[in-house]
């Protein structure tokens, strides 16, 4: 079975645009066939006429150039550190300058608000990288006490992505970025006689790059051109939300909103790991401290179909579950998808049924996340073992 393109890309409909925000690559890349989505605000290729499995292998196999709508908020002031760790459950004080940490922004009741990764840029300034969601206002409702400032730094994000990233961010650089970059390392780099940010991220679980803009003071088409440029003797092609989706669900990369929200906590959400439940004084600590820490989202393989996205999981004939995410993996050659289940079971390892993309049944096994390289060696640039 070949990569299919989800649904949502011929669910279209007329919209007004004023209050979204167009990206200033739009140009570079549209033709007929884009679709767009919103996140945050912002405009982001949902398709764009390619074929998603020659992209997916791409991706794979050399490298990928994504405009995604992830959104930077500037966080400073004398009081930035204090603040941010009250906002997160991430210890914050000890993240050195130049490196970016994963997240997480809690409620008070232990649901999950928002993920992303801060960055910690120089002293008292702070970038934190948001998905979907709302996080200006509530950063600014918590900020009343702390010296510290919010604003937009109105920063684009390029995720260049794949094995040879690393070959087109050492030649964009003229060799400034080499394989001494770890992952999560960032810093500003020079790119075309622009100073840019740039961190050893991205949203695809393969060796990856993000490059980070700002606002007006960034030659928006010279960066282009500069990326282009570079990529091209490597074989890099322009991908929208068709091929990165299919990745991110295979790496089990959860995507806020979608794949979980306030009414599941991190250890429900298999984010665990990432709360630093010694640490006192962030919001949600003391109701996570009585909260359930058995998951709830894990996923399923399905041998012959796509489960269908927010389709049912029965066990025998009870729904037990709902699909947040799901694709049919090239690599694995089977559908995947994420489940939320609707209480705490030992579910994996069992046989359940689900619905398909198709209008049938099938069944289908449940796994842990991610559905491979659960140490994370490809974006570490190690390599690869098997699926």
């Amino acid at each position: 079975m070949s990569a299919s393109i989800h649904s949502d890309t011929k669910d279209t409909i007329r919209v007004g645009a004023r209050r979204f925000e167009q990206s200033p690559y739009y140009d570079f890349y549209a033709n007929d066939d884009t679709v767009l989505g919103v996140v945050a605000g912002r405009y982001y290729t949902v398709f764009n006429g390619e074929d998603p499995l020659e992209t997916y292998w791409t991706l794979r196999r050399k490298v990928v150039l994504y405009d995604v709508p992830e959104k930077p908020w500037q966080i400073e002031g004398p009081d930035v550190v204090p603040f941010l760790e009250r906002v997160f459950a991430r210890r914050i004080g000890n993240l050195p300058e130049g490196r970016g940490r994963y997240a997480i922004a809690c409620a008070p009741n232990g649901g999950t608000f928002m993920d992303g990764i801060l960055f910690n840029l120089s002293k008292n300034r702070y970038w934190y990288v948001q998905p979907d969601g709302w996080l200006e206002s509530w950063l600014v409702a918590l900020s009343e006490g702390f010296d510290v400032h919010v604003s937009d730094p109105r920063s684009r994000v390029l995720q260049i992505q794949g094995p040879s990233a690393l070959n087109v961010m050492t030649d964009l650089t003229a060799g400034a970025i080499d394989e001494s970059m770890k992952y999560f390392q960032s810093g500003f780099y020079d790119i075309g006689g622009q100073r840019l940010y740039v961190s050893r991220t991205g949203w695809t679980g393969e060796l990856g790059f993000e490059i980070y803009s700002e606002g007006g003071s960034t030659d928006h088409a010279s960066l282009w051109a500069d990326i282009m440029s570079a990529g091209n003797p490597h074989g890099m092609v322009y991908g929208s939300m068709a091929s990165m989706e299919t990745r991110r669900i295979e790496a089990g990369i959860l995507d806020n909103l979608t794949d979980f929200d306030l009414t599941m906590n991190p250890f429900e959400a298999g984010l665990g790991a990432f709360i630093d439940l010694d640490k006192e004084g962030f919001i949600g600590r003391p109701a996570l401290l009585t909260a359930n820490r058995r998951p709830l989202l894990l996923g399923i393989t399905c041998a012959r179909a796509v489960p269908e996205y927010l389709g049912t999981v029965l066990d025998d004939e009870t729904p037990v579950g709902r699909v947040t995410a799901a694709a049919w993996s090239p690599t694995l050659g089977c559908g995947i998808a994420y489940v939320r289940f609707g209480s705490t079971s030992d579910w994996v390892g069992r046989t359940l049924t689900v619905s398909t993309e198709e209008g049938g049944q099938e069944s289908c096994t449940v796994v842990t996340l991610p559905f491979f390289d659960r140490e994370k060696r490809i974006p570490r640039g190690l390599p690869e073992s098997a699926p």
